[in-house]
This record gives C-alpha cells, sequence and structure tokens, in this order.
C-alpha cells in the first residue's frame, strides 16, 4: 500500500472532528516540517479530539499522556524496573514516540512537575534529540515524530504557567468551544439526537458559560454536552439528564446549583 493510500485510509478510519477554521492545515504543516505544536483552550472544548483526529488522518501512531502533578520526567522517558529477576530498562511513551516516529501528546503539560519541561526542549527545537542519562543514549527522533502538548490558560497561576522561554518554542494554536453552528452538529453526531432536540441544550451551555469566572471556575465543555444528549437519547428526562451531565459536574455548592436549575427552567419551560 503506497503513502496515499495509507493516508486516505487513516482519515476514512479518524475520530469525528468537526474543523473550526485553518487548524488542521495548521497542524499538518507543522508535521511535514517537523514542528511541535501547542494547543491552548479550555477544557472539554476538543483538543484531545483534534489530536486524535490529525494522527489517525496523518497516519501516525499516537501516545497520549494525561499530565497530573506527579508526573516526572521518569515516566516520559522510562525507568529501570525488576522483570524475572532482572533489571531491564522499560521505555517510557515518549521515548517510545521518538524511537518510532510517532505523535506525543502531553494533555495539560502544565500539571506535570518541572522537570518535564526541560526534558522537552532539545525535542522542540532543531536538535530533535532525546538525552536518556541512566542508560547514556542520546535519541535521535525517528522522521514521523511530533511533539504536541495542550494547557488552559484559565487555570494558569503563577505555580502552573509555561514560560515565554518554552512557549515559544511551539507552533501554538487557540481552541475555543464551538460556536452553535458547529457545536449542534457535532453533538447531535457523538449522541444520536436530533438537531432540533440538540439546540435548546447548546443554548443551555453557552448561557453556562458566560457565568465562567463568576459564579463558575469553568464553563460547561461539549463533552457534557455530549453526555446530556445522550442520556436523554436513551430516554432519560431533559431534567434529570441535564441535572447529571451538566449542572452536578460544574459545582458542589447548594445555591450555586439552584440558580443553574433556574437557567434549564428559563429555556426549557
Amino acid at each position: 500500500m503506497n503513502a496515499q493510500n495509507t493516508k486516505l485510509e487513516g482519515a476514512a478510519k479518524a475520530p469525528f472532528y468537526l474543523p473550526q477554521g485553518d487548524e488542521c492545515d495548521i497542524f499538518a504543516a507543522a508535521y511535514q516540517n517537523s514542528l511541535p505544536v501547542l494547543l491552548k483552550g479550555p477544557t472539554g472544548c476538543g483538543k484531545t479530539r483534534f489530536v486524535a483526529h490529525m494522527a489517525a488522518t496523518l497516519g501516525r501512531p499516537l501516545y497520549t499522556v494525561a499530565c497530573h502533578d506527579d508526573l516526572s520526567a521518569a515516566d516520559l522517558i522510562g525507568r529501570y524496573l525488576l522483570k524475572g529477576g532482572e533489571t531491564v530498562w522499560v521505555d517510557g511513551p515518549l521515548t517510545r514516540a521518538v524511537r518510532e516516529g510517532a505523535i506525543c501528546y502531553l494533555d495539560e503539560v502544565v500539571e506535570a512537575r518541572k522537570d518535564v519541561t526541560v526534558v522537552l526542549h532539545p525535542l522542540t527545537d532543531d536538535r530533535r534529540i532525546l538525552p536518556i542519562d541512566r542508560t547514556g543514549e542520546e535519541l535521535e527522533a525517528a522522521p514521523g515524530f511530533m511533539l504536541v502538548a495542550s494547557y488552559n490558560p484559565g487555570y494558569q497561576n503563577i505555580l502552573k504557567t509555561l514560560k515565554p522561554s518554552t512557549r515559544q518554542r511551539f507552533v501554538s494554536m487557540e481552541f475555543d468551544f464551538p460556536a452553535p453552528e458547529h457545536e449542534i452538529p457535532v453533538v447531535a453526531r457523538e449522541s444520536g439526537l436530533d438537531e432540533e432536540r440538540v439546540k435548546p441544550l447548546v443554548r443551555l451551555a453557552n448561557k453556562l458559560r458566560a457565568l465562567k469566572g463568576q459564579d463558575l471556575e469553568e464553563g460547561v465543555s461539549t463533552r457534557l454536552v455530549v453526555y446530556a444528549a445522550t442520556l436523554i437519547a436513551q430516554g432519560m428526562s431533559h431534567d434529570r439528564a441535564i441535572t447529571a451531565a451538566m449542572i452536578e459536574p460544574l459545582s458542589d455548592d447548594a445555591d450555586v446549583k439552584r440558580g443553574l436549575r433556574d437557567l434549564v427552567t428559563a429555556i426549557f419551560g
């Protein structure tokens, strides 16, 4: 099978993603030129789905790492482990991606420990190398390797942010929640609920998003709208589905939740 056929097959199997602009073209151009990419945007706006879609479209394996407070450089690079009475080296996901020429996606990279950033720097310039101190190796990234990272600027604080010296190593794209004319067909496709019944859910989602920074820390994600629509498509009442998927996940405060339910009543009656 030639490269063109492989790419076409990958595109056919790619997870559904509805482009909002030229983000697919920018990502593809970055891949073709071995440039790292940084995605910025709120939780649940489609960044992870976008990366999965592009990896499949480009026909590249994908390693996804959900970053967290305890994630260290060793978790990405690898470590010696005891197996069958022997101490053996086991590659981490970043090392495997570098060796194989895969895409490595670090989701919410600012959540990881600071030593992770140091490891990424040699992979985000023209060296494209990964030094492995424990084994003495200095791996050159195989053709096709691409580093992609994401974070939510809305959660930045003085302790968790990307330094300018790190941000300026990436081609960056800003993501946001889709406009209603894009979000409605996405939710309908993902949930199986018809578009007319999805419209008020999307309208509610945008009302809730307008409360970000006031009563809510974060707006409702497209993912949660899909969850609510899925429950409704399975026969659950609007009130119960919306409470379970679009209100309870947003807040534990009883007064806030009462206010959110008032919005539901105003839209659904």
